[in-house]
């Protein structure tokens, strides 16, 4: 899409829909998910995880609660496209004999990202629930988004600006508990909630405040580390590389390691370039 400007909704491709109704949805996922399911507005959004039992995070999503008009609710999953097929098998592995449908809505539904403003579309508009930086996101079916602008990259260095980690890339799944991908900083957790699977390890981790390692952001000059570099301070490794994007960037980082490196003036490189870790993330607002 020629001329574009920030206010233009940025078609996210790389997003998945599922759809997730039935009489007992609302209490089937509040049994699953790392953040609360039963207090969302209409059309309002909430991150959450779908952790395993050992508490790292299998898939991550923003969870969308909708009505019809005859008052029956149903829930908008935003995922990882090509993680949907997997989560929607997953969440059929809990079914059981629970009155839930779950259906994989990705290639009818597209997801949009709007940063410049709220997106004048003809579809769902919530805010995105991680960062107030981020803007809104948008579902709408596909045939009725019109001409959007496909290139993503204004809104990737957005996220990497305020701190937002994205699955698969800054954290991997089925290794990362919440904390280290900063779930408890960017509204993915409830610590109020009953208990989902892997509650006991995210309360255990919160209460005794455990973190070893966190994502945090970095800056470098020239170009930027692949995804995956070791990020060293001498001869120690300290963590790895996420995504990055015009000098600034994200970074799994061992915690102790780098207070370490800084106490002795060690600048910590990755790939040849030298980094300015910022070892504290802003929390997000909780509205």
């Amino acid at each position: 899409m020629a001329n574009s400007t920030t206010s233009d909704p940025i078609l996210l491709g790389d997003r998945g829909v599922l759809r997730v109704g039935g009489p007992q949805c609302e209490a089937f996922l509040q049994d699953l998910l790392s953040n609360d399911a039963t207090n969302l507005a209409a059309d309002e959004g909430a991150y959450a995880a779908l952790l395993t039992p050992q508490g790292k995070i299998l898939f991550d999503m923003i969870i969308i609660m909708t009505t019809a008009e005859n008052g029956a609710r149903a829930f908008l999953l935003d995922c990882a496209r090509e993680q949907a097929d997997d989560l929607a098998k997953r969440l059929g592995f809990y079914k059981l004999r629970a009155k839930v449908t779950i259906e994989d809505r990705s290639d009818h539904l597209a997801a949009l990202a709007s940063f410049g403003g709220k997106p004048q579309v003809e579809g769902i508009v919530v805010r995105d629930p991680r960062s107030a930086a981020l803007g809104y996101r948008a579902y709408l079916p596909r045939d009725k988004a019109g001409p959007v602008e496909t290139d993503t990259s204004a809104y990737e260095a957005r996220r990497i600006q305020v701190g937002v980690p994205k699955g698969g890339v800054d954290f991997l799944y089925g290794d990362a508990f919440p904390h280290e991908a900063n779930f408890d900083l960017i509204n993915g957790v409830d610590f109020k909630k009953g208990c989902y699977i892997g509650q006991e390890v995210v309360s255990r981790m919160q209460h005794r405040g455990t973190v070893r390692k966190r994502i945090v952001k970095v800056a470098f000059s020239g170009e930027a580390p692949a995804v995956g570099t070791e990020i060293k301070a001498g001869e120690t490794l300290i963590g790895t590389m996420g995504s990055s994007a015009g000098g600034h960037g994200l970074a799994m980082v061992r915690l102790d390691r780098l207070e370490d490196a800084k106490a002795v003036g060690i600048t910590p490189i990755a790939a040849g370039a030298r980094l300015d870790i910022e070892a504290e993330m802003d929390r997000a607002p909780d509205d």
